[in-house]
């Protein structure tokens, strides 16, 4: 199964190779993460990017990894109802899921799957809607949240490119803090101030930006 032409086990890396230096960034990116919320804990977290193909995805997916590796309950919710791909990654199917969610009455228990990696669990896209905007900025939408944050420790959620429609814009004031990902040598500074600006526009809580793609520095060891 690929994803935008990678496959799931070259874009896992934290399972595919523990030792190496990717890895190891988003472990780092996982204890930031993590530390700078001592006083005021990030329970919910939005990523996002400010163009396709920047590696937002991926991102949530690795960082879910090390997050679940650290002892962590971790749930990832595929927020991206237009090119939804966390199901691809982990190679789980999407006949249900967050929208089946959203649009189910009363209590039924809701479509979260366990993935390989244990504490690790995600909701997929579920069928796609004719407008996601709508979807994720309902009073369902807000309920479905504060429901999910009984189920793991750290919720992560995967949406849109936040310049190019409002899903993401419309789900930020929603959650803990928001993750803004960027790929060096691709993604244009307008569009990153841009991005940013958006968010800010909402209240959005940026904690932090993920620089994809950044080449390695030579002689870089412990």
């Amino acid at each position: 199964m690929s994803v935008n032409g990678t496959t799931a086990s070259t874009a896992l890396i934290t399972l595919r190779d523990p030792s190496s230096a990717a890895a190891e960034a988003y472990r780092t990116l996982r204890t930031n993460i993590l530390f700078s919320s001592l006083d005021k804990p990030l329970h919910t977290i939005l990523v996002t990017s400010t163009a396709p193909n920047e590696g937002k995805s991926t991102t949530l997916a690795n960082l879910a990894v090390t997050m679940a590796q650290a002892e962590q309950r971790v749930l990832a919710v595929d927020c991206d109802l237009r090119r939804p791909s966390l199901h691809a990654l982990f190679g789980l199917p999407n006949e249900q899921g967050l929208t089946s969610a959203i649009l189910e009455q009363g209590e039924a228990p809701l479509p979260i799957q366990s993935t390989s990696v244990p504490g690790l669990s995600l909701l997929t896209s579920g069928p796609l809607p004719p407008r996601p905007a709508d979807l994720l900025g309902s009073r369902r939408m807000g309920a479905l949240i504060e429901r999910l944050r009984a189920e793991a420790d750290i919720i992560l959620f995967d949406t849109p490119p936040v310049v190019a429609v409002t899903d993401a814009a419309v789900l930020a004031p929603r959650v803990d803090g928001v993750l803004l990902v960027l790929h060096a040598g691709q993604t244009r500074r307008d569009r990153a101030r841009e991005a940013r600006q958006m968010l800010e526009k909402v209240k959005a809580n940026i904690v932090g930006v993920v620089l994809n793609g950044a080449k390695l520095e030579r002689g870089y060891s412990y």
